[in-house]
């Protein structure tokens, strides 16, 4: 039986493999997590991890569900009643660009 993988397992090669999960726990980091700024929502308090790629690009991570914080959230109800809920609402973009313009989240250049 023939199988497709994306990338090859190296499974005949124990150490091979070893080193390809163990840059994937550094790429995983560096990712997801390094660069990652705490910032809360100046309307209603939501806490987000705020990372800027550019002046145009954005990542946000939110450290719980909105809807327990975010009115605009809220609103929408539980995120599986709505699968194409917004990442993100007015208050909170104008919060992130607060920051950028004060430096507390910075632009890499």
């Amino acid at each position: 039986m023939t199988r497709w993988a994306k990338a090859p397992d190296f499974a005949d090669q124990p150490e091979r493999r070893a080193e390809v999960r163990a840059q994937t726990v550094v790429d995983k980091q560096r990712y997801l997590e390094d660069g990652m700024t705490p910032l809360k929502c100046q309307t209603c308090a939501s806490e987000v991890l705020v990372r800027k790629y550019s002046a145009h690009q954005t990542s946000v991570q939110w450290t719980g569900d909105p809807a327990d914080r975010c009115p605009v959230f809220a609103k929408l109800g539980p995120t599986q009643s709505h699968p194409h809920r917004p990442e993100s609402c007015a208050d909170l973009e104008r919060t992130i660009q607060w920051a950028v313009d004060e430096g507390v989240v910075e632009i890499p250049k």
